[in-house]
């Protein structure tokens, strides 16, 4: 099968080279977490650099110890015996769709990687909707219907893929709605995935509002539910590619865990092993990186919440995120406007005309399971931050990060191109090196 580039890797590219050509961009497709590496971090992997061997396939006894830690004060006790480390969470990811082979349950919208890996391995996914709030979490009654559905056409159907708090929504599903997945998996023996990688970014809320809980299916389920983690959202180290995977202690748990370690001795040997020294540190969750998570995710609320409240004015319809830093906007209210403005009545060619047009990168729903004809898009804000590591360390400490030029600015240009595609301004081209040329408001 032809493998195109993932959606948010390519948007990521596009942008750079706007950059390149001297094109002003709004750097909103990519999600990463956009935040410098803390010194302890560093120090910690500095003194992992003389640890060369391989080690163990499932990873080193103090990772996968510290992992257990890190999951049992979250109230999921874990046996070390099961988890299993890897070069971060897409490749263990595929891995466990191999390894339980037939095909799987996925949210729709969610994360592009999920039903693009499905495809790898060979699997026809099975996208069951979700429910405004409920991001990452298909609704149950919809999954039982379209799992007995498509065994009813005599497909295997093996498992379902969720994700507390959601990408790309940055919604968390509330309690009965992980509760019900929970019973509809068991009554149809499906293995819930769990993707739990944004766990740590729930967003503080201000005082009087009831703060957000992520509940685990593992809760519910825990004899047939895998989670898996790692550092790459919460403490912005996704260039250093470490995942970790809990696995049930269960009959189900031990056969996954057999294979799992069979393939990752056939791909990936190891982890890297000063990698997974500073993972091991990262995982016992010191004070001094538990207050940088708490300022990160205070930060990823203020700036995710205030770019909702743009396209809210806007006239887009979108859910407050609560968790992460991404936001799912729909343009249906303006269906009309757009296509009568732009002749748009599909997503790819809105989010399209904002990359050529004006330099904004989003990705379109269609890339995370929908129909092509929703106007919804996810939009990331967690490069919004700086470009700079010392832009970023300030973001991270200032007591009103908005107000930050760069932010600031940011911030502004996003009403402008938003008023510019709707009418609200005249819009002019100006010039930009090498020929290429770029609408802005004004």
């Amino acid at each position: 099968m032809t493998v195109t580039v993932s959606a948010t890797l390519a948007v990521n590219e596009a942008l750079n080279e706007k950059r390149r050509q001297g094109v002003r961009v709004l750097p909103l497709g990519f999600g990463e977490a956009g935040l410098p590496v803390h010194p302890t971090m560093r120090q910690q992997l500095t003194a992992g650099n003389g640890v060369n061997a391989y080690g163990p396939v499932a990873g080193s006894a103090g990772l996968r110890e510290a992992a257990a830690g890190y999951w049992e004060r979250r109230g999921l006790p874990t046996d070390p015996a099961m988890v299993i480390a890897g070069p971060g969470s897409k490749p263990l990811l595929y891995s466990l769709l191999l390894e339980l082979g037939g095909d799987t349950a996925i949210a729709a919208p969610s994360w592009v990687s999920y039903a693009a890996q499905s495809r790898l391995v060979g699997q026809h996914p099975i996208m069951v909707p979700t429910a405004i709030g409920q991001g990452g979490i298909p609704q149950p009654d919809l999954l039982h219907t379209a799992v007995v559905d498509a065994r009813g056409q005599g497909r295997t159907v093996n498992a379902v893929v969720v994700t507390p708090p959601d990408n790309p929504t940055g919604t968390v599903a509330d309690v009965e709605t992980v509760r019900r997945l929970a019973e509809v998996a068991r009554e149809l023996d499906l293995v819930i995935i769990s993707d739990e990688i944004y766990r740590d970014l729930v967003h503080p809320v201000e005082e009087g509002q009831k703060q957000v809980e992520v509940h685990s299916p593992a809760e519910f389920a825990p004899e047939r539910t895998v989670i898996s983690t790692g550092l790459s959202k919460n403490l912005a180290l996704g260039g250093w590619r470490l995942g970790v995977l809990r696995l049930p202690d269960s009959k189900i748990g031990h056969r996954l865990r057999g294979g799992l370690l069979g393939v990752a001795s056939e791909i990936w040997s190891s982890p890297a092993a000063p990698v997974q020294e500073a993972a091991s540190h990262a995982f016992t969750e010191p004070v001094e990186l538990r207050d940088h998570i708490d300022r990160s995710r205070r930060l990823h609320g203020l700036v995710a919440r205030k770019v909702s409240r743009v396209f809210a004015e806007a006239g887009a319809a979108v859910e407050t995120p609560s968790a992460a830093f991404y936001l799912y906007p729909d343009f249906a209210p303006l269906r009309e406007q757009l296509a009568s403005l732009h002749g748009i009545t599909t997503g790819p060619e809105l989010t399209d005309l904002l990359l050529h047009r004006f330099g904004m990168g989003v990705l379109p729903a269609v890339e995370f399971g929908e129909s092509p004809a929703a106007l919804r898009m996810r939009v990331a804000t967690s490069l919004l931050y700086g470009d700079t590591e010392e832009q970023r360390y300030t973001a991270l400490s200032a007591t009103d990060p908005l107000a930050l030029p760069w932010i600031r600015a940011h911030l502004d240009r996003l009403g402008e191109v938003l008023d510019a595609l709707l009418g609200k301004v005249p819009s002019k081209v100006i010039p930009q090196p090498e020929g290429v040329v770029t609408t802005v408001a004004g």
